[in-house]
């Protein structure tokens, strides 16, 4: 028998320059989701299902990604808007400050609303947000988005997005064992972020990755901020990314189960940890 209270119910919000599609399950405060580069709201489908008994779970496709469609011609991604946007959509939920996990890019978004609407956000998780800026060799850090920007020019976004996660880290080494099922949903959430990688490598990747959070208001603002990295990406650029951020803000990294998609590699695992953290553990 179906639990009402953790059905999905999608919805769309008007916003400058782009309609935002979003899904809410669940009771309780709301815990915003936020996917990063060209994935959207269905990668997180696993773990909502598991946190909706604690929390309204609303999950996003970022502005320009799959259902969240821009009302004109594809243009590089500017953090302030993304941050606009998540503001806009808590605020359909009432004023009350709200839980948020970004991961990747989408950490890159959170961190962006919490420093510029800290009345919205009560604790924010940033899972390995790329900082690139931040490592000490920032150059070469540049050099790579341009080498994968460069591949996606002269071959397309099968090679390139093959290129940015080899030379991320994100592909190599052991994976960790995926307890996932795979679902005709998740299937159909994967096509679709196929279909966002050409508007990812040319209008996401090097403002995503550039972006440097405003570390002074963070440190010095009401919002919690928790650092994510993964157990098992240690050593790749998204973990070290992570954790030179975390330096900066002050703050020992909070280590999370599995590799840079962990909400995925085991999502009860990966919930378990969330709940610790969101309860201050």
């Amino acid at each position: 028998m179906s639990i009402p209270s953790l059905a999905v119910k999608p919805s769309l919000l008007k916003v400058p320059g782009a309609q935002i599609y979003y899904e809410v399950q669940g009771a309780g405060p709301v815990l915003l989701m936020i996917s990063g580069g060209p994935t959207d709201a269905g990668i997180f489908a696993p773990l909502a299902a598991i946190v909706a008994d604690r929390y309204t779970v609303v999950r996003y496709d970022p502005r320009g990604n799959s259902r969240s469609v821009l009302d004109g011609p594809a243009e590089d991604q500017v953090m302030d808007v993304h941050g606009d946007d998540a503001a806009q959509l808590l605020a359909t939920f009432g004023s009350e400050p709200a839980f948020v996990l970004g991961s990747s890019g989408g950490g890159q978004i959170g961190l962006n609303l919490a420093a510029r609407y800290p009345q919205c956000v009560k604790t924010l998780i940033a899972h390995e947000p790329p900082c690139m800026g931040l490592l000490p060799n920032a150059g070469e850090q540049r050099a790579f988005g341009e080498d994968v920007y460069s591949v996606y020019r002269a071959s397309g976004a099968g090679p390139a997005m093959q290129r940015f996660m080899a030379a991320a880290g994100i592909a190599a080494g052991p994976q960790p064992q995926r307890t996932a099922p795979s679902t005709p949903e998740m299937a159909e959430t994967f096509n679709r972020i196929k279909g966002n990688a050409d508007f990812f490598l040319a209008h996401g990747l090097m403002p995503i990755g550039s972006y440097i959070p405003d570390i002074t208001t963070l440190r010095e603002g009401p919002v919690r901020i928790v650092i994510g990295v993964a157990e098992a990406s240690a050593g790749s650029m998204p973990y070290r990314t992570a954790v030179a951020l975390a330096e900066r803000l002050g703050i020992a990294p909070a280590s999370f189960p599995g590799g840079h998609g962990g909400y995925n590699d085991d999502p009860a695992s990966f919930a378990e940890k969330l709940h610790q953290v969101l309860a201050g553990a």
